[in-house]
């Protein structure tokens, strides 16, 4: 049965820094994009970032870009998103989500993923 759990968050100051990681047991998940998104007390959950399956190719949400980095490692099944330069609004669930299908594509939408971790919560203080 396929897991993803995820793990590092926690409480930073404004400009600090978190890497998030996802560990992926159960079946390979290499052959897919994987993603991060998050979601705030009150929002709808929204994307975050999304790596294709060889992790050649990658997308950001504006609000995140040039801030965040998102990686992958095949021989550890791990899913990693590095958070810098944190900010108030960043404060949020933040989960993990395997593609639903195989290839190159980067997905934004939500239903595009099947697959989720139970999240991690990311505070920021200002």
């Amino acid at each position: 049965q396929l897991q993803l759990v995820e793990s590092g968050g926690g409480l930073v100051p404004a400009g600090g820094s978190l890497r998030l990681s996802c560990v992926v047991s159960g079946r390979t998940v290499h052959h897919h994009s994987m993603g991060w998104f998050r979601q705030a007390p009150g929002k709808e959950r929204e994307f975050v970032s999304c790596i294709n399956w060889n992790g050649a190719s990658t997308s950001y949400a504006d609000s995140v870009k040039g801030r965040f980095t998102i990686s992958r490692d095949h021989a550890k099944n791990t899913l990693v998103l590095q958070m810098n330069n944190l900010k108030p609004e960043d404060t949020a669930v933040y989960y993990c989500a395997k593609s639903r299908l195989y290839g190159d594509t980067l997905y934004r939408a939500i239903e595009d993923f099947d697959a989720w971790g139970q999240g991690t919560q990311v505070t920021v203080s200002s």
